[in-house]
C-alpha cells in the first residue's frame, strides 16, 4: 500500500511542476522574455525533478542506487521525458527484483 505522505509529496511536486510551467505563460503571456528569463522558465521543472531524485544519492538500498545509475546513464543519452520514464521503470523493476 502506498504511504499517504509519499502520495501527497508526489501530488504536490506534480502540482508545483505544472504551476511553474503554466504560471509563467499566464503571467508573462503579453511580454517578450529575454534569453535568460526563458532559460529560467525552462529549468524550473528540472529543478523539481532533481529534488525527487537527489535522496537516492544517499540511499543504502542497492535497488535505488542501481536505478540512480541507470537514470544517470539515460540522462546522458536522452531528453527529459525518456529519462524520467527509464528512471521510474528501472526503479520499480529493480525494487521488485532486488527488494
Amino acid at each position: 500500500m502506498i504511504d499517504m505522505t509519499t502520495l501527497l509529496a508526489v501530488v504536490l511536486m506534480a502540482g508545483v511542476t505544472y504551476l511553474t510551467r503554466i504560471g509563467g505563460y499566464v503571467v508573462l503571456r503579453n511580454r517578450v522574455l529575454s534569453a535568460r528569463a526563458t532559460a529560467v522558465m525552462e529549468a524550473a521543472p528540472g529543478c523539481v525533478l532533481i529534488s525527487v531524485i537527489a535522496p537516492a544519492f544517499v540511499s543504502k538500498n542497492p535497488a535505488d542506487l542501481l536505478a540512480l545509475a541507470v537514470t544517470l546513464i539515460a540522462a546522458t543519452r536522452f531528453s527529459m521525458l525518456p529519462t524520467v520514464l527509464i528512471g521510474v521503470a528501472s526503479a520499480g523493476l529493480l525494487r521488485h527484483i532486488i527488494g
